[in-house]
């Protein structure tokens, strides 16, 4: 074992993958010479070379469709998008070709393609450099949806995505990157259907992913200490959800909160939420409580900020508001 940042878990998934692979490629802004704006490619220009490891103009929709026909030819791209919230400029290409080639061409050709980068509210970078794309991303069919929360699923994930031959949006938190945890040094991957059951309970069944899954166990000793014992599972893929874990932990618990950075219109946890009372009305003792960021264009002032954001005391005071506390 190794302790090993999120952003070096990352970089190392890359590194195994391109060497393994001699048909898997990055391209993006900075991501070559200047190793990416949060160093996730840092070396590996000098390592693979400039065919391998391409630096591109400020151009995404240009880039991802240059992505998308290599990934028709038989390549593997995988896209940085220096900040998730600029690949807004290339959704004709995510969705209208990355998505849908591989059905409109009839089984043709595969898309293995990789769009990864930072996203979600940072500190203090502003509306636009705070987007939560998957709220945009979710209803558009072929896309596979991925949210890694630390370094143990992040390159485990990333190295299956990679191998997958269809197109996964791969969604970074920008405040996990020094987040740092012991890796095994032996190769591993993990599914990208499979949700992660973090904490086992009988009271709630909390589910979150990405950066609030550690809001959530930042309540979880409160909420022991009032006698609650919640059921914690980080989604991890958005799209397709695992509903087999999901559906296995409300049968047990009968309660369901949401905890998500992404906005409560039309966000992960409306989409949840109307899966859970068409699979699971008849389970449920409690409507299901959604804790989302607020409707609102990120402020950039760093007080407000944190006004939008869910935070540790709401999630605490929300599952006792359901469950009740037991001392």
């Amino acid at each position: 074992m190794a302790e090993t940042a999120f952003f070096n878990a990352l970089r190392a998934a890359i590194d195994e993958e391109m060497e393994r692979d001699a048909t898997v490629f990055v391209l993006g802004e900075d991501v070559g010479h200047y190793g990416g704006s949060y160093k996730v490619t840092k070396n590996l220009y000098q390592k693979y070379g400039e065919w391998r490891v391409v630096d591109t103009p400020i151009a995404e929709n240009s880039f991802t469709g240059m992505a998308v026909g290599a990934a028709m030819t038989g390549l593997r791209p995988i896209i940085e998008g220096m900040n998730m919230g600029f690949l807004l400029l290339a959704f004709n290409q995510i969705a209208n070709n990355a998505g849908m080639l591989r059905y409109t061409s009839g089984g043709n050709f595969q898309i293995p393609l990789v769009i990864r980068g930072p996203g979600g509210v940072g500190r203090q970078l502003g509306a636009e450099h705070s987007q939560r794309l998957e709220a945009y991303f979710q209803a558009v069919p072929g896309l596979k949806i991925v949210a890694c929360s630390t370094p143990y699923n992040a390159k485990g994930l990333l190295k299956s995505a990679i191998r997958d031959n269809n197109p996964v949006l791969f969604f970074e938190h920008v405040l996990l990157y020094n987040l740092k945890e012991d890796l095994p040094e032996e190769e591993y991957l993990l599914p990208l259907d499979k949700a992660e059951l973090v904490q086992t309970g009988q009271d709630v069944t909390i589910l979150t992913y990405s950066r609030m899954r550690h809001h959530v166990l930042q309540a979880l000793p409160e909420l022991r200490q009032r006698g609650i014992q919640p059921e914690i599972i980080d989604l991890l893929s958005l799209r397709p959800l695992d509903w087999e874990t999901i559906s296995s932990s409300v049968r047990k618990t009968h309660r369901v909160v949401i905890v998500e950075e992404c906005m409560k219109t039309g966000g992960m946890g409306a989409e949840i939420t109307a899966g859970v009372m068409e699979r699971l009305f008849d389970e449920l003792d409690a409507p299901v409580v959604r804790l989302s960021s607020q409707d609102i264009p990120t402020p950039y002032n760093g007080t407000l900020e944190r006004l939008t954001v869910v935070q540790p005391e709401q999630i605490v005071s929300t599952v006792v508001d359901l469950v009740g506390g037991k001392i």
